[in-house]
């Protein structure tokens, strides 16, 4: 029997989605917020993710370790996360546990303590997880170069916050931004694997019905590209220079972003890509680099990190860009594209074949269009992608004018770079 999904939206907006999984021996379930670090005042920043950790601090019928003793205590696994224009709190166990998966998270979401004396422990956990950050040079590039590429746009702060804005923030504060978030219309339950759609929805809308009805509050447009070339470094004394670039690209919803996702194939996304083929196995210039690809409602970019001796950096960037310079010019090959096209394809059915997945995906579907997109539509359009649209795709993103660079290492040679990217 093949899978089947539904969508189901309840009085004041509140959704769920499932994926009935005939085969499954497992269900999986999310519950999503469409709010995220994009919509943080500056003083709150951080208080998207804060409150993610706050609500496994316990509530009124469970401790925080009661929460976690319900999931694992029947080999489950429970977690979250809080993204730019989301957070989401999901679990998976066997299928014959999911009622209790699906109360212990409504719980959490509906009805958490917040108790002040639980913000104080978790504030240092937090500044633990930001320090933890700061020392891994791989992940601060990565927010280096966010913060240059948004500069002066809440998607350029940090999604942890900083200490200084964590240490400000108090119970008060967390009650009235979750109020003003955490409502019905924002709100997304997903659940795959073993599950029975109307079973899904009689339990959710009994157990998120004290949901508010208030509309959640908009975010700040994304900023327009920029159109010369950015550059922020830290001078840092590390063994391995870390480089992390980035391009303006497109959003959810823009037909080029199938097309974007070929490109960021080609360019960086497994071992037969152009950068790692080039800079790996030809020249042996590092260990590892990648391309990323991010889309958002609103905006997105696809960005390249390498980890590299820093006397390889001049080298490296100026392949990286020769390589940009080539795919915005010349037509894919169409064995290279024939490749993409069946890499992104059979990649996503592997991963489908997981009911966390599929649970991951019909949440990701409804926050970024208001509906379920079904996986073979979405294959059926990457087929369709020509070489001539892939060019155009890169054409319009890979514009070294409007790149962002960001480094860390020892004595980071800006000289160099503004040379580099003004040629």
């Amino acid at each position: 029997m093949a899978n089947k999904t539904r969508l189901t939206k309840l009085s004041g907006g509140l959704r769920v989605a499932t994926c009935e999984m005939p085969h499954a021996e497992t269900a999986s379930m999310g519950i999503w917020a469409s709010v995220g670090g994009r919509h943080e005042p500056a003083k709150l920043n951080g208080i998207s993710h804060f409150i993610e950790h706050m609500l496994f601090k316990g509530t009124a019928r469970r401790s925080a370790r009661r929460i976690m003793e319900d999931i694992e205590g029947v080999g489950g696994d429970m977690n979250a996360f809080t993204a730019e224009e989301r957070t989401c709190y999901y679990a998976t166990a066997a299928a014959e546990h999911f009622p209790r998966v699906c109360d212990v998270l409504c719980d959490l979401y509906m009805n958490p303590r917040l108790a002040p004396r639980d913000i104080d422990r978790e504030r240092g956990v937090i500044a633990e997880e930001i320090l933890m950050y700061q020392d891994e040079p791989s992940s601060l590039v990565e927010e280096l170069l966010e913060g240059k590429f948004w500069e002066g746009h809440p998607l350029g702060r940090p999604i942890t916050g900083t200490l200084q804005t964590i240490e400000a923030m108090d119970a008060e504060a967390f009650r009235a931004y979750r109020a003003s978030h955490y409502n019905a219309a924002s709100t997304v339950v997903t659940a795959a694997g073993k599950v029975d759609h109307d079973k899904v929805v009689d339990s959710v809308a009994r157990l998120l019905e004290g949901l508010s009805k208030t509309k959640p509050p908009a975010a700040k447009r994304c900023p327009a590209p920029t159109e010369s070339p950015r550059i922020a470094t830290i001078d840092r004394d590390i063994q391995q220079t870390q480089l992390s670039m980035a391009f303006p690209g497109f959003s959810h919803c823009d037909e080029r972003r199938y097309a974007a996702l070929l490109l960021h194939v080609v360019l960086g996304a497994n071992a037969t890509s152009r950068l790692f083929q080039e800079l790996r196995e030809k020249r042996g210039l590092c260990y590892s680099v990648s391309s990323h690809i991010l889309t958002l409602n609103d905006g997105g970019y696809l960005g390249v990190s390498a980890g590299l001796d820093r006397r390889n950096i001049e080298k490296s960037l100026s392949i990286v860009l020769a390589q940009c310079e080539s795919l915005s010019k010349k037509n894919l090959p169409a064995a290279e594209l024939r490749r993409a096209k069946e890499y992104s394809i059979g990649s996503a059915r592997m991963s489908l074949e997981r009911a966390s997945s599929q649970n991951m995906r019909l949440g990701g579907s409804i926050l970024a269009h208001g509906e379920i997109i079904e996986p073979e539509i979405v294959n059926e359009r990457i087929r369709r992608v020509t070489a001539d649209e892939v060019r155009e795709a890169a054409r319009q993103i890979l514009d070294p004018s409007r790149i962002t660079v960001a480094i860390v290492g020892p004595n980071p040679d800006v000289k160099m770079l503004r040379r580099l990217l003004s040629a």
